[in-house]
């Protein structure tokens, strides 16, 4: 791979190995998604994993999307 950019490589490499808390997979409105925990019943969507078609289409689920969520689903 190749990277053309004119930020120094420290700037562009910075964070790289650092430890990511892990994904959780929850399900919302009938589609899989695989979510970063960012507070506490928050999360940013990192990718939907299985849904039906339309749900790809819908701004709600877009990957880097914040929605909320309970720990315990009931």
């Amino acid at each position: 791979m190749t990277l053309y950019t004119n930020m120094p490589l420290e700037l562009v490499l910075a964070g790289m190995n650092e430890e990511r808390e892990p994904c959780v997979e929850l399900e919302l409105d009938g589609a899989l998604l695989q979510v970063e925990p960012v507070a506490p019943g928050i999360g940013k969507i990192v990718r939907l994993v299985h849904a039906p078609l339309q749900q790809y289409l819908n701004p709600k689920y877009y990957p880097g999307s914040l929605i909320t969520y309970s720990a315990n689903p009931s």
